[in-house]
């Protein structure tokens, strides 16, 4: 038999639950599950009591049952990689905000391939997730199929492969990077380069076909195209690949690049090895407008994928998704990149 003080023990570090909450504010216990429901019918004096009452109590409602009921978590996988970028940083932080806005919950899977979402499967496998977000590209057709049959909606930034599920919403990179290339004849720029990230980057790749394209829409101008280097999106990478370039004694006056941590890399390489200054010597361009690219050091002109719209774009892709009539469709949005002039290109001619 429990003494009084057992009895006493017992109570106190008994869980609260909904039952206990219905009791202290005078409703009904399925009131408090309504209450805790995102989107269910409640009257607001009710929902108040409910409030009041689990306030007081410090209660936390157990989302298990709903889930096995419903076969609903309300939460989303978002999958990340790279977040020494700060467009990346940037991007996870709107993305994070929307959802909870939306009454979905996040669960965060971080990679260590900062490129695709092939190497997120496995933990994506573990969880019951909804739906999954991600600002990784799908690697390959395998990867496509696999999450495909895990029967959820994915939506992925600037990813090459969609397919059943599979949605993506993309910046407009080709456009951009023919628009790079006018801007360096604006400049007259005679000698361009091209810093490209990683071959499996599809975002980068894209820029890059623009650019050349936009670089043979004026053959008078840039008949042998441009000097092409390639690094791995990182600073240090464009600061290497430009001091490899002044090395073999080549000097070009226009540098595009695939992205601004790399362009920042360069500016610094160019100045300390190659005594060139930025936009008397050299023009330069990055992808992403990252806030660095407005330090005074740098004064990057940069295209700015517009973080805000393209998250907008995914949540709304998501909302369809898991709304009723959703299911295995697949969509892509494209949002056009608005390109930021600052003094990197301000080069009078």
């Amino acid at each position: 038999m429990l003494s009084q003080s057992s009895v006493r023990e017992v109570s106190i570090t008994r869980p609260v639950t909904s039952t206990d909450v219905a009791r202290r504010a005078g409703v009904s216990q399925s009131a408090v599950s309504r209450a805790f429901s995102h989107g269910a019918s409640i009257a607001p004096e009710t929902r108040r009591k409910v409030l009041e009452a689990a306030a007081a109590l410090n209660y936390r409602p157990n989302r298990i049952p709903g889930i096995m009921l419903s076969g609903r978590s309300r939460m989303v996988g978002v999958v990340v990689g790279g977040l020494s970028n700060p467009f990346y940083a940037s991007t996870l932080e709107y993305l994070a905000t929307s959802l909870r806005a939306g009454g979905l919950q996040v669960l965060l899977v971080h990679v260590d391939d900062a490129l695709t979402l092939d190497s997120a499967l496995d933990h994506l496998l573990s969880y019951r997730v909804d739906a999954v977000v991600t600002a990784l590209a799908i690697g390959s057709q395998r990867a496509a199929r696999m999450l495909s049959d895990l029967k959820i909606p994915v939506i992925c930034f600037n990813s090459r492969l969609t397919g059943p599920w599979i949605s993506t919403v993309v910046s407009n990179n080709h456009a951009a990077g023919h628009m790079a290339a006018r801007v360096f004849a604006g400049c007259g720029v005679t000698r361009p380069a091209w810093l490209a990230g990683p071959v499996r980057n599809a975002a980068s790749r894209a820029r890059g076909h623009g650019f050349m394209e936009g670089l043979k829409a004026h053959p008078t101008q840039w008949p042998d195209g441009a000097l092409e280097m390639r690094g791995d999106d990182s600073y240090d990478s464009g600061y290497d690949a430009i001091c490899r370039l002044l090395a073999r004694g080549e000097r070009p006056d226009g540098l595009f690049s695939s992205n601004d941590l790399m362009a920042c890399g360069a500016m610094d390489a160019l100045r300390q090895h190659g005594n060139l200054n930025c936009p008397d010597d050299v023009v330069v361009m990055g992808y992403d407008n990252i806030p660095q690219a407005g330090w005074h050091a740098y004064d990057l002109t940069s295209f700015d994928q517009q973080v805000d719209c393209l998250v907008g774009a995914a949540t709304d892709l998501l909302d369809m998704a898991l709304g009723p009539q959703g299911g295995p469709t697949s969509r892509t949005r494209v949002i056009e990149a608005r390109l930021v002039t600052r003094r990197s290109t301000a080069r009078i001619i």
